[in-house]
């Protein structure tokens, strides 16, 4: 009795926030305000309040501009200071060391921060004069990249309309993705084949294709794949590419559900 009696009372504002935060993270869609409100029991002034306080911080963010909500990027930066990085490298840095050499090609590792692939870690192949640069530390648009995809790869149209809201996507290159529409029929092919290919949607001169790495419980956390020029990869390679980066994806992916490192 006299321990609960000295046990400190909490902070009501910090941990109705947390409790938004947990409820964002645990839903695989853009959370609505309204729901956030039936969530917490109280008025919806005090929770937009709340929820626009964790957004100017970056813990939220709104992928359409209005008051849905998703996981901002100061949750991945945060959770890259205490280790997440580490750990997810520590998955994957033999899977991409073992698919450089298996395909002779850059390979990177990438994680998915608001609307942009982010690169946590690469691999560069020395067998080859002109590679494609490392990109870690850099982003990459989601819709039109190998990663992107791969990343996207469980959304469909409702889905990527909220993340992407209702502008139209800017066109990089001569096969950048054009609308939502063919991004949800790209994501249902990655789904049916196990990777995503980039044919010089991004940049003209280079080829990506990447699969996804999915948890224990099979959201997908991560993408793992490769970078070439157009001249060492050929469409004709795809089918050959897609194999081996599905296999590196999976053994990841059965490292993370077993808990141990690949």
């Amino acid at each position: 009795m006299r321990k609960a009696a000295l046990e400190t009372p909490s902070i009501q504002s910090l941990d109705r926030g947390l409790a938004i935060l947990e409820a964002v993270a645990r839903s695989p869609e853009p959370v609505p305000l309204g729901q956030l409100t039936d969530l917490l029991g109280i008025d919806r002034s005090s929770v937009f309040r709340l929820a626009n306080t964790l957004r100017r911080r970056g813990f939220l963010t709104n992928p359409a501009g209005g008051r849905d909500f998703i996981l901002g990027p100061s949750i991945w930066r945060l959770s890259r200071k205490y280790g997440w990085t580490n750990m997810l490298n520590a998955f994957c840095r033999e899977q991409l060391r073992t698919l450089t050499a298996a395909t002779g090609e850059t390979t990177h590792l990438a994680v998915r921060e608001g609307r942009q692939a982010f690169f946590i870690d690469h691999y560069s192949s020395t067998n080859q004069v002109i590679v494609v640069s490392g990109q870690t530390g850099e982003s990459v648009p989601l819709y039109c990249t190998a990663h992107g995809k791969a990343l996207l790869a469980d959304c469909g149209v409702p889905a990527l309309k909220a993340i992407f809201g209702a502008a139209p996507f800017e066109i990089h290159t001569p096969t950048t993705i054009p609308t939502i529409e063919d991004l949800a029929a790209a994501c249902a092919l990655i789904q049916a084949r196990g990777f995503a290919f980039d044919n010089a949607e991004y940049l003209t001169e280079v080829r990506c294709l990447a699969s996804p790495i999915r948890d224990k419980d099979g959201e997908i956390v991560a993408s793992i794949g490769i970078s070439a020029p157009l001249n060492r990869f050929p469409v004709e390679r795809c089918d050959e590419f897609g194999r081996q980066v599905s296999a590196a994806a999976g053994a990841v992916s059965s490292r993370l559900r077993a808990g141990e490192p690949a």
